[in-house]
């Protein structure tokens, strides 16, 4: 059966080969934005140089000045999969996109006769539109001896051509001040357009001394309109094309109807020479300028010759290509035929070379058997080796372990003296009476952080003892309801200052009265809270719940901890409650207080469970289950708030709807601005009371991400952050704050409790101007800051100077080439629309890229200016220099540099330069 099927594959592949050279190698999509002559012409002439590559094959599809049916034609390009495109935009901007699509999906694209807004092309072939416009300009201009009454019909509003072609001849029009451009309208490149047109004109312009056209068959058309009305022997008509034929231009020259036509090159045959030199990866210029020439009537009766003679040819071309083709069919139908022989003779001798080889192989793969089942024994010995160096590994590991934690339970120990020695002289200074606010809420921030590492230490130790099988309980009547009370009171100020929605809700009138160990429940409680503060972001929520559920006849109390946020994976949930797995590896811990938790749970014969919920929600549960409860009246709760019925599933969707929202406090205007970034809220803290008081305003951020947020909002003078935090790290941070637009300018230093060097190089590469470790002196952080900021006012002195120099492209500049980018794209935008009184901050800003509010910020932060003053200023600058180096009135020069009265331009002129407009001519000319 095998043998059959390759058989049978071997005779596809003989006969597909044989046809093979029948087969074209390349696929081009031709979209032509019209039908007109001349783009018959030119699909004329690519079709006949497609016969000299019998290896392409050319698909032509062909709209009326449809843009939207064209582009529909592109996409069906792309989505056949062609080798090549070959279009000519009907508008420019419409048709960029579906051409930056196939581009972008490596098609090559060639664009003829018109382009496209962007350079996403392979590339352009045509000819120079805008030379032709001035070729047309010099001629008129020549042709009516330098005065006189013109008319502009020009083509499709929105296409290329006819934008280059309006422009070239209006650069050269402008320069007699004798010819007057009465007008110039939209003809669309269509004939019955143009003649709906012309009569409007006529009606408007009695005195017209010549009509310009941008192709000959709009010229045609503003003739017989003329011609009706008996006006045609008084108007010159100058057209573009000059195609051959009885309705060509070459033709309408003869009979006396155009003065004049301008050739405008179709060369089909160059366009399918470029494809197939970008399609074989051969070298090309990515712009091919075709050439024009004046046809009148002292050369168009030999034009008219030579193309009459060349049309001839290619129809005895056409004739001798059917005959080809015809022949070729004949011969391929004999070729096949004899191929099928051949593969039938093929076919029978691979029979008979199968059939031996199937011989040979069977003794072969006897032969491979044996020595395999060598292989699998030998491996098996190796796997066996493998286990056991395993096992020995794993005993090694498990030893490593323990010394480690006998190593942390010792050094714990070690901790809590001189954390006593510590702890009591403060204790006692904190019961004087003689210190200020500040030196108190410094003492107490020393307490309370002092209690943190007791804490952490008694978690170490409480590891051992779980690791070692001796936790035991130390069980005790409790309120578990009044409890959680008490022990929320210690995260309700944290959860305000990070701006967490914070809530408590007890689902039973039950007693909660029951035998614990109410230090461990203390300690459970207090990791599973801590973990929701610590991964839930600003302005998210927390919710807890108490409640009781009966299973089997046995009653436990159920404990609910559900944050928002981002959520937990699936893959991390499997791990949670592993000893030392952490499931943000940035953050900072130590990986075993979840662990810890579900130990001491499971000491007192509860349960402990983690699910992820709709909408980022993660819910940790706990049950504890009674010893011996009792049913209470409605007594005192002591809760934060009380809810009688519900669920907490209820509460997480009802509460999403009811986030708080939290307002930043204004911020002083005539201070700098620094943004603290850092996980622990009592360093944020303390940076703040380092820093007030000292013309500095502090914003705080929970993070990196949460940083970068506020840093784009408010764009800062400098930022402090620390470099080991969750969701975003500092160096992160770092990073993408010099690779934002916005946020680049401003200095960063790092905070940081290591001090390897390497991990110092890292922040310097992230971009950090500075960086101090842990644990630092103040006074050094305060000096740092100022320093910082005053070399960004030095920076931005010089900054300022470049701007405004008048050689600013060929000075020095600042080191900083994101800067000098930013501001050489600025100055650029506003030097190229200088002429545009409406130009304002908004306009700048969507070019740029940036908000009203970042344009503002970085431009001030950069130079000490703000946009409008800058544009104010430039545009003075431009003044001076016309009025230096111009004969230009001051009128002329008030709107040339975009001031919209000479009254207004004079006032900021003199405030500027201390001299009116007028006194500064006298004086200079």
């Amino acid at each position: 059966m095998n043998n059959a099927r390759f058989l049978l594959f071997l005779f596809v592949a003989i006969v597909l080969f044989s046809c093979k050279k029948e087969v074209n190698q390349y696929i081009i999509g031709v979209s032509q934005c019209s039908d007109d002559e001349w783009r018959q012409k030119m699909n004329l002439e690519m079709l006949h140089e497609v016969l000299f590559h019998k290896d392409i094959t050319l698909q032509i599809k062909s709209v009326t000045d449809d843009t939207d049916q064209q582009i529909r034609d592109i996409q069906a390009f792309i989505a056949q999969k062609v080798d090549l495109l070959i279009v000519a935009p009907n508008e420019a901007a419409a048709v960029t996109p579906v051409i930056e699509k196939a581009y972008a999906q490596k098609i090559p694209v060639i664009l003829v006769d018109r382009k496209i807004t962007s350079d996403h092309y392979s590339a352009f072939i045509g000819a120079d539109n805008e030379q032709i416009g001035k070729d047309v300009g010099n001629y008129v201009a020549k042709l009516l001896g330098g005065k006189g009454n013109v008319v502009e019909i020009c083509g499709l509003n929105g296409s290329s051509p006819a934008a280059e072609r309006h422009n070239g001849f209006t650069s050269v029009i402008n320069q007699y001040s004798a010819i007057n451009l009465l007008t110039s309208i939209d003809g669309a490149w269509l004939k019955d357009v143009a003649e709906a047109k012309t009569e409007e004109i006529l009606r408007n312009f009695p005195q017209i001394n010549l009509v310009f056209a941008h192709n000959d068959r709009m010229a045609i058309g503003a003739y017989n309109v003329a011609q009706k009305q008996g006006k045609a022997d008084s108007i010159f008509f100058v057209g573009i094309d000059a195609l051959p034929g009885k309705t060509g231009g070459i033709e309408q020259v003869l009979n006396h109807k155009l003065k004049a036509t301008f050739i405008y090159p179709t060369n089909g045959y160059k366009i399918i020479q470029l494809a197939k030199d970008i399609l074989q990866g051969k070298s090309y210029q990515k712009n091919n300028t075709l050439y024009t020439n004046i046809v009148d009537e002292t050369n168009a009766q030999i034009l008219k010759l030579q193309t009459d003679a060349i049309i001839e040819q290619e129809d005895k071309i056409n004739v001798l290509n059917s005959q080809i083709n015809s022949y070729v069919k004949q011969y391929v139908r004999q070729n096949y035929l004899f191929l099928t022989v051949v593969s039938i003779a093929v076919i029978i001798t691979m029979i008979l070379i199968l059939l031996l080889r199937a011989y040979l192989s069977k003794n072969k793969l006897n032969n491979l058997l044996k020595q395999q089942n060598v292989e699998i024994n030998k491996q098996k010995e190796l796997l066996e080796q493998q286990r056991d160096q395993l096992i020995t590994l794993s005993k090694q590991l498990e030893e490593a372990t323990h010394a480690k934690l006998v190593f942390f339970t010792n050094i714990s120990h070690e901790f809590r003296t001189p954390l006593t020695l510590i702890s009591g002289p403060i204790n006692s200074l904190l019961s004087e009476n003689n210190f200020n606010i500040e030196q108190r809420r410094l003492l107490e921030l020393v307490q309370k952080n002092i209690k943190i590492l007791l804490k952490l230490i008694d978690q170490i130790i409480d590891f051992r003892k779980y690791e070692n099988g001796k936790m035991i309980l130390t069980l005790s009547r409790h309120d578990l309801r009044a409890q959680l009370v008490e022990w929320n009171d210690s995260f309700a100020e944290l959860a305000r200052k990070r701006n967490l929605y914070f809530s408590f809700n007890v689902f039973s009138d039950t007693d909660f009265t029951m035998l614990v160990d109410i230090q461990k429940m203390e300690r459970i409680y207090f990791n599973l809270l801590s973990n929701a503060l610590k991964f839930t972001p600003e302005k998210e929520i927390i919710l807890i719940s108490l409640d009781k559920t009966t299973e089997s006849n046995k009653s436990f109390a159920v404990i609910e901890v559900a944050n928002s946020g981002k959520g937990i994976s699936d893959e991390d949930i499997k791990h949670i409650f592993e000893r030392f797995y952490q499931v943000d590896s940035q953050a900072v811990g130590s990986g075993i207080g979840l662990a810890l938790s579900k130990a001491m749970v499971e000491l007192h014969g509860g349960d402990i469970a983690v699910n992820n919920e709709e909408a980022g929600w993660t819910k940790f549960i706990v049950r504890i289950p009674f010893e011996n409860e009792k049913e209470v009246g409605n007594g005192e709760t002591g809760e934060i708030r009380q809810a009688n019925t519900g669920d907490i599933s209820e509460m997480l969707n009802e509460n999403t709807a009811r986030k708080a929202i939290f307002e930043e406090k204004s911020l002083d205007k005539n201070a700098c601005t620094v943004l603290v970034v850092d996980d622990n809220p009592d360093i944020c803290t303390y940076i703040k009371s380092t820093l007030a008081g000292k013309q500095y305003t502090v914003i705080e951020a929970a993070d990196g991400a949460d940083g970068f947020r506020k840093a784009i909002k408010h764009v800062p003078d400098i930022i402090i952050s620390d470099v080991m935090m969750p969701v975003m790290d500092g160096v992160e941070l770092c990073q993408k704050l010099k690779n934002e637009l916005s946020t680049s300018h401003i200095p960063v230093i790092l905070l940081t409790a290591a001090s390897l060097d390497e991990q110092r190089i890292t922040g310097f590469q992230s971009g950090a101007d500075d960086y101090i470790s842990k644990p630092f002196n103040p006074d050094v952080l305060e000096v740092r800051v100022a320093n910082l900021i005053e070399s960004r006012r030095r920076l931005k002195e010089l900054f300022s100077e470049n701007l405004f120099s008048a050689n600013a492209d060929k000075e020095a500049k600042p080191t900083n080439d994101l800067e000098n980018s930013f501001l050489e794209k600025f100055r650029n935008l506003v030097e190229q629309n200088l002429t545009d009184s409406e130009l304002n901050v908004e306009d700048l800003g969507q070019q740029i890229g940036l908000s009203r509010t970042q344009l503002y910020r970085k431009l001030k932060s950069l130079t000490g200016y703000s946009p409008n003053e800058l544009l104010r200023i430039i545009r003075l600058k431009r003044a001076y220099h016309l009025l230096s180096t111009t004969e230009l009135t001051i009128s002329e020069v008030t709107y040339d540099v975009g001031f919209t009265a000479p009254s207004y331009f004079a006032k900021c002129f003199k405030d500027y330069y201390n001299e009116s407009p007028t006194d500064f001519l006298k004086r200079v000319r």
